[in-house]
């Protein structure tokens, strides 16, 4: 398929519309709407991950789905046959474009690379938007969904469950009792990538063995020039790419900084209010190139004193056992886990999992008196379900908002694109939130968008003035 001109794109559309078919429907957004009204929700991206969209937005309408691989449209039909039902796309642009008004909610299940240009398109049109985490691949597009979503007033989230779950909230409740004073120091951690060789089967994480990689024959159940999205056009295909092990390359994913660090420092970053690194550091790093992310790294992020919080210093590491960091002085529960985040605190350490969720003291007969003296009371409540019943309840209008809605997903895709950065290019990074990167200014091409071919290019028209984070 060519590329298109988004304007003629949008007009042609706009007719083939004139004959789209009419599906059951409620106007979001006026008075009286029921919490027992079901919403008309699309999928851009139909299999894989979107199982967990599927499940999270039981009961409502699945009324659409968009999948550039034709084999992902039945691959969840056994657990969720309404996805038979729906009307099937290979372009998100022409489902959102020729349903129009029939949808009202839409989630994003794609690769990293297309995240922004579904989220955004839907944002456009009015709709509310579910993306799966990461929110964004650079961090320029970070930036305008959260314009995006002061501007279209529609409900936002990042699908990230351990958002939702009382451990995060229980938490921040214990920091801010003052359970383990001034925090000055935080790592997260996961072992991996987990490489495997292609012949193993496939995985999500897939090493090419030559470079240049070798241009492999596109699958006729596959478009990949709508896989390649914002991406050059003249992107060649090798079988690694999809399904599943997209996340290993640059071009396309953030590694296991896109793949976990999202969990596991949800909790890190929301309690200790992690947003504006004023230094981001590679404290070391093993294999990676301009095509593939590192086997391992450990990056640093420096924090200034954030109102009463003391400065910070943030840790993230992935890789094999040398890169994860040694149990502290005062952990008693054993070796430490292979995945979670240990927080250094003035008078207690502590820790969550991997999903940001049960926390527990670092040391185990400490946590034994905690438990017994009765935790801080409750301030935060609590969520039912996961993050797409909260999104949908949000839409229903009652009254909340969810935890993970863009104002807080995109500063803390920011946070961690920059980490991405680091890893890649090493060194040091010195960041302004206004400026860009200060000391490195030739990294600033990766912070904005690059190479955006024509009819992905969304988001411009939201920034009034040039800045480093507009396109001039």
């Amino acid at each position: 398929m060519a590329s298109l001109n988004r304007r003629n794109f949008l007009k042609k559309s706009a007719l083939a519309g004139a004959t789209a078919f009419v599906l059951p429907r409620f106007s979001i957004g006026k008075a009286g709407i029921s919490a027992n009204s079901r919403i008309n929700i699309a999928m851009i991206g139909a299999g894989n991950i979107a199982g967990m969209a599927y499940g999270g937005c039981k009961g409502e309408n699945i009324v659409a789905l968009a999948d550039v691989d034709s084999t992902m449209f039945g691959q969840q039909s056994e657990n969720h046959p309404e996805v038979l039902k729906a009307k099937h796309f290979a372009d998100f642009r022409v489902m959102l474009d020729k349903l129009g008004k029939d949808i009202d909610a839409v989630c994003i299940n794609t690769p990293d690379h297309t995240h922004f240009a579904a989220t955004m398109h839907a944002m456009e049109m009015g709709k509310h938007v579910c993306t799966q985490k990461p929110l964004t691949h650079n961090i320029w597009q970070a930036r305008t969904l959260q314009k995006a979503k002061k501007k279209y007033k529609v409900v936002t989230n990042m699908a990230v469950q351990g958002h939702t779950y009382d451990g995060i909230r229980q938490m921040r409740e214990w920091y801010e009792a003052d359970v383990f004073g001034q925090i000055h120091e935080a790592h997260s951690w996961i072992q991996g990538p987990d490489w495997r060789s292609f012949e193993e089967g496939r995985w999500y994480w897939h090493k090419p063995n030559q470079y240049p990689m070798t241009k492999d024959p596109v699958p006729a159940h596959l478009d990949w020039d709508l896989w390649l999205g914002p991406n050059p056009a003249d992107t060649e295909f090798n079988e690694l790419y999809h399904p599943k092990s997209w996340r290993g390359f640059n071009a396309f994913g953030n590694g296991l900084f896109g793949d976990w660090m999202p969990h596991i420092a949800d909790a890190p970053v929301w309690v200790l209010d992690l947003f504006e690194p004023v230094v981001v550091e590679l404290v070391r790093r093993d294999g990676g190139n301009d095509i593939v992310v590192p086997d391992g790294n450990t990056v640093r992020w420096e924090f200034k004193k954030r109102g009463s919080k003391a400065p910070c210093t943030f840790y993230w590491h992935n890789g094999d056992k040398s890169f994860m960091p040694e149990a502290p002085e005062g952990w008693t529960w054993g070796d430490l886990p292979k995945y979670g985040t240990l927080y250094y605190g003035d008078k207690q350490l502590g820790f969550t999992d991997e999903r940001s969720n049960n926390p527990r003291l670092g040391n185990k007969e400490a946590m034994k008196e905690f438990k017994a003296a009765g935790y801080p009371e409750e301030k935060y409540e609590r969520v039912k379900g996961g993050p797409f019943e909260e999104w949908v309840r949000a839409i229903k209008g009652d009254g909340s908002e969810p935890g993970a809605n863009f104002d807080y997903a995109a500063p803390y895709t920011e946070m961690m694109l920059i980490g991405v950065l680091a890893a890649r290019f090493g060194g040091r990074i010195e960041w302004d939130p206004k400026l860009g990167i200060t000391n490195r200014p030739e990294l600033n091409e990766y912070v904005r968008p690059i190479n955006v071919r024509e009819g992905w290019d969304y988001g411009k028209d939201l920034w009034k003035k040039r800045s480093k984070f507009a396109v001039s």
